[in-house]
């Protein structure tokens, strides 16, 4: 087996060349082995199992600055960079990151995991060795369909200040997680169909000189292609064709439900669990179906991430004309949202937690400041979402939680969550965000409000001295915390669902100082400028103790939700012990 003797590139670069396809092999037997157990971005790695061996054939990392946009596609990366035990045995499949981590290894330049922003980190590092008088290869691997998004425009664009050798290899595997959508695909179909002689080829009309290949399966074909543009003093673009998918069937059937895999079968190729009956994606899906038939105001965009709220392919067909996929470009889709909802439109933006990080101006400046009536659902905003520290889905509160004008919703259950889907979409004054609770589908034991122009928190219990204020998805925890404070103390506890993230009742907050004296927030975010503080701050000229509980902002690298809850104090065990705390030195 050649995998397992290699401990570093140097390994590689001793192999002759005709052995090189038995390891591609090994390298995807190895990874489908894995990612049946673990889950993972199987579908892109399988796609660049050459590419990644032709690189580091090639060039001589970690001198040579191999950088990977995304970096979601790098397993081939890491097995040749002296980690592949990761891999090829059982008890160290968790040893290792699914993104690029320098903390792992010298040849990961940077901890990446969101899109488009290799050429920009790439510019940099050639205009550092430039006026340092450096002479490495510096290299940005990024995907087509990274392309779509706004720095790898921008990056592409100012590549042409720089006065050193600069080269960015393009693997197109003619996907994003879903279909290609834009111009830009359109002109990389016209290149491979082609074989890259084209008019009006786009990379050279910026001054890249280019080199295309046909077949990035073929590891000699690569590293011939690469041979030529290593210690090159120009800016070149080295366009490689994959196939997403490669070398495993269901993969390459299916390409957009195996961009990201569940545990499996290696031979069925059927995923062990298909997750809890009941989840928010499907529910949404279905409401917002009937909600576009019945009113074709009514507009669905997503960024490349539909299954978010479970729009696959068929259901996309069904949608027709009012679904619109803008590829990884969420300025770019949440502008549009914007300029829909001015028209008079209804529309309906969806995407990850974590994603909405990269559009916050146009939020705050498109959106809001021109008070567009649109709504935007965020998805796995959870300690319970994506588990390492690029995905996570804890910073939304902090972050749109903050931005003037907007209404930032937080349901605590299906009913809830459907009652102001509904109120959102059909309301015109106000832009809306509604965080959908990623602990699980639950339901309602209490009557659900249809209108919320108003900000008005719903207390479900009566009590005294202490109130809970449980928000959104961590709504059962203030149920339990308020079972286990009660039991130890024989004290009934105020139980409050806010519903508003980032505004105040506060009619409802001076009615508690009649009776109260503590008031506990948990939230499902970090503490910092998250939903508690407001209620710390409203408070915080006053005889009231606050007690805030969420997660800090030392989000690990990977974590197990269940531990991190734990290490947080999030149990209603230890939040007891803390109020009680608390209430020995009123």
């Amino acid at each position: 087996m050649f995998l397992e003797k290699i401990k570093s590139p140097a390994d590689l670069k001793k192999m002759p060349t005709n052995e090189l396809e038995t390891l591609a092999s090994e390298m995807r037997k190895a990874l489908i082995e894995k990612n049946s157990v673990c889950g993972g971005h199987l579908a892109s790695n399988l796609g660049v199992v050459e590419l990644t061996i032709a690189l580091h054939y090639v060039f001589d990392s970690p001198r040579d600055k191999l950088i990977f946009d995304v970096s979601h596609q790098t397993y081939s990366h890491k097995m040749l960079t002296g980690r592949n035990a990761a891999f090829l045995d059982p008890e160290q499949y968790a040893s290792v990151s699914g993104y690029t981590c320098p903390d792992e290894s010298e040849h990961d330049q940077f901890s990446i995991g969101h899109t488009s922003t290799s050429i920009s980190l790439v510019c940099g590092y050639a205009k550092a060795r430039d006026v340092l008088g450096n002479t490495e290869n510096v290299v940005a691997v990024i995907g087509d369909a990274s392309l779509d998004g706004g720095e790898a425009f921008e990056a592409l664009n100012y590549v042409g200040e720089i006065e050193g050798g600069l080269i960015v290899v393009v693997n197109d595997n003619d996907m994003s997680i879903p279909e290609n959508h834009g111009s830009l695909c359109e002109k990389l179909t016209e290149l491979r169909n082609n074989n890259g002689e084209i008019k009006d080829n786009y990379f050279k009309s910026l001054g890249f000189n280019y080199i295309f290949v046909k077949n990035g399966h073929d590891i000699e074909n690569v590293i011939n292609a690469l041979q030529q543009v290593r210690d090159t003093k120009e800016k070149v673009i080295v366009h490689v064709c994959t196939q997403k998918g490669k070398g495993y069937a269901p993969a390459e059937k299916d390409r957009e439900k195996w961009h990201w895999a569940h545990p499996f079968n290696v031979e069925t190729g059927k995923f062990i669990s298909n997750g809890p009956k009941e989840n928010y994606g499907a529910i949404c899906r279905e409401f917002l179906l009937n909600k576009m038939q019945q009113d074709k105001k009514v507009m669905v965009i997503v960024a490349s991430t539909p299954l978010c709220i479970g729009f696959n392919a068929e259901n996309r067909a069904k949608a027709g004309a009012q679904f619109m996929d803008v590829g990884i470009a969420e300025q770019n889709g949440i502008t549009i949202t914007a300029a829909m909802a001015k028209y008079g439109c209804k529309p309906v933006f969806a995407t990850n937690s974590t994603f909405y990080q990269r559009a916050y101006d146009q939020i705050e400046q498109e959106m809001c400041i021109n008070k567009c009536p649109a709504t935007m659902i965020v998805t796995h905003a959870s300690v319970f979402g994506h588990s390492n520290d690029t995905h996570h889905g804890l910073l939304d509160m902090a972050l749109l939680g903050n931005i003037p004008g907007l209404k930032y919703l937080a349901p605590a259950n299906k009913e809830e969550y459907l009652a102001m889907l509904d109120w959102s979409i059909d309301q015109n004054s106000e832009p809306v965000a509604i965080r959908v609770p990623w602990t699980g589908v639950t339901y309602s034991d209490y009557e659900i409000d249809r209108d919320y122009s108003e900000v008005r928190y719903k207390e479900t219990q009566k009590g005294n001295k202490v109130a809970i204020f449980a928000l959104g998805g961590f709504y059962s925890l203030g149920i339990q915390t308020a079972l286990a404070f009660e039991n130890k103390t024989g004290i009934k506890p105020t139980i409050v669902n806010p519903r508003f993230i980032n505004a105040i009742d506060e009619n409802y907050l001076e009615g508690l100082k009649k009776n109260h004296s503590v008031i506990v927030t948990v939230e499902d975010g970090i503490i910092s400028g998250g939903f508690g503080s407001k209620i710390a701050q409203y408070y915080s000229e006053t005889s009231f103790r606050v007690l805030n509980c969420g997660f800090s902002m030392d989000i690990p690298n990977r974590y197990v939700p269940a531990e991190l809850i734990s290490s947080n104090g999030l149990t209603p065990v230890k939040i007891t012990d803390r109020i009680l705390k608390v209430m020995e030195n009123l």
